[in-house]
């Protein structure tokens, strides 16, 4: 067993200042303790014992570049003796707004915030405010934040509420809410629907168009079994909401930067009316953006919609993002290619160990981005699906795993980054081996 008791002592000690001990509620879920970390270097994390390991947890998402990448280090250094934030216009701001219009391919203009959750709420309200209706279609297993107007039970006490809605009646079901504290009525313009399904999104939209402001989705369902939309099921989305005078949003926190420089949507040729970014944008710095075309903007531009935020574009943060993004884009963006190569030999690896064994298990992946899961199931392509794998089986394993020196997400999501390598992945495959043969 690896000595973790100063983790332990440290959590111990976190308890009596900070609520739960941790600073995101995610954190408590770690076992046999959340670990308190020391320092992180290129693909490993060490933490206050002195352990070192595989990171692929990289911050829940962020660290697409590893931890204290150098040329990101220095540009925020550099920011941060100019002067961290002005509550005035700077050059930074432009130069990523800039930059964003001229990767993605819906982003006519763009407005900086601080976090997925807030770029969220507001794609919500310019959603609301350029069509003038109330009600948001979302999806089943989709995650959008935590504000209290998109934040559902998550992920499986909202599907078991689903079933007994009556059919064709999405907008009279009650919504679960993700936590308890939420407003009685914050969910009371949500629609939830299964994803995948179009003739279930067809049918509440042509039934309900009238009343529905936005649909939003993720384009991949990363969080909940990294499944991919079923072909011509984004572009299905995309010609309704044209058709019905609808927003089509697409959260692209997770997938934006993660799958290339123009996120899923320029990856799949979609063309959604807005999208939200974050995560990777910085490479570990808080910062997030919704962009979309000009008409919507506008709604900014002219004061329809009003758009706050104390830190919004502060120096450190736009340093961040245009330092990621300019590593990104080195040789027409080659990073890509390796992160998905070593990502390859990665789930092909440990599909074979699954086999090796005898442990029934599907891997569902996208570029560098993966979701290990142990089930039954022949394949998981919806989320009703995703909710039979056997998370505590998988929760054991990353408990397993932690004690081979490998840090991965206890739910089963694994992050590549550009500093991950063949020596990584060796090590790894090698730890997975020890790690199902205790289970």
């Amino acid at each position: 067993m690896k000595n973790v008791e100063k983790s332990k002592h440290k959590y111990t000690e976190s308890q009596a200042y900070l609520a739960g001990g941790v600073a995101s509620s995610l954190r408590s879920a770690m076992k046999p303790t959340p670990l308190f970390a020391s320092k992180g270097s290129g693909p490993r994390i060490w933490d206050v014992d002195g352990n070192a390991y595989i990171d692929y947890l990289l911050g829940y998402g962020p660290l697409i570049l590893g931890h204290a990448h150098e040329a990101t280090t220095e540009s925020v250094y550099a920011a941060m003796k100019r002067g961290i934030t002005y509550g005035l216009q700077h050059e930074g701001e432009i130069e990523v707004a800039r930059k964003l219009t001229e990767i993605l391919p819906c982003a006519d203009k763009v407005a900086l915030s601080g976090s997925g959750t807030e770029a969220v709420m507001l794609a919500l309200r310019l959603a609301r405010a350029y069509t003038g209706k109330r009600k948001i279609v979302r999806f089943h297993g989709h995650y959008h934040g935590w504000s209290d107007t998109i934040f559902t039970a998550f992920p499986s006490s909202d599907m078991r509420q689903s079933d007994t809605t009556a059919p064709g009646s999405p907008v009279d079901q009650t919504i679960l809410p993700g936590t308890s504290g939420q407003s009685e009525i914050a969910l009371e313009d949500i629609i939830l629907l299964p994803w995948n399904d179009y003739a279930a999104l067809e049918t509440a939209l042509r039934d309900h168009h009238e009343d529905i402001a936005a649909v939003i989705s993720e384009p991949v369902m990363c969080n909940s079994g990294c499944v991919l939309p079923k072909p011509g099921y984004l572009e299905q989305m995309r010609n309704l909401t044209n058709e019905l005078s609808i927003v089509m949003i697409l959260d692209e926190v997770i997938t934006g930067f993660r799958l290339g420089l123009s996120g899923a949507h320029g990856k799949f040729g979609l063309k959604p009316d807005l999208v939200t970014i974050g995560k990777a944008l910085g490479g570990g710095i808080a910062v997030s953006a919704v962009a979309g075309s000009h008409d919507i903007m506008a709604l900014i531009e002219n004061g329809t919609v009003s758009h706050l935020g104390t830190l919004n574009g502060n120096g450190v943060a736009t340093a961040a993002a245009l330092a990621t993004i300019a590593e990104l884009s080195k040789d027409e963006g080659a990073v890509y290619a390796k992160m998905t190569k070593n990502a390859d030999l990665l789930v092909e690896g440990i599909r074979r160990l699954l086999a090796k064994h005898s442990l029934p298990g599907i891997i569902n992946q996208i570029g560098p981005v993966f979701h290990m899961m142990f089930t039954q199931e022949s394949r998981v392509e919806d989320f009703a699906a995703f909710t039979k794998r056997d998370a505590a089986k998988y929760s054991e394993f990353s408990s397993e795993m932690l004690e081979e020196g490998v840090l991965v997400r206890s739910n089963g999501l694994w992050y590549l980054s550009t500093v991950h390598g063949e020596q990584e992945i060796e090590e790894t495959l090698a730890a997975v081996d020890r790690a199902l043969a205790h289970l």
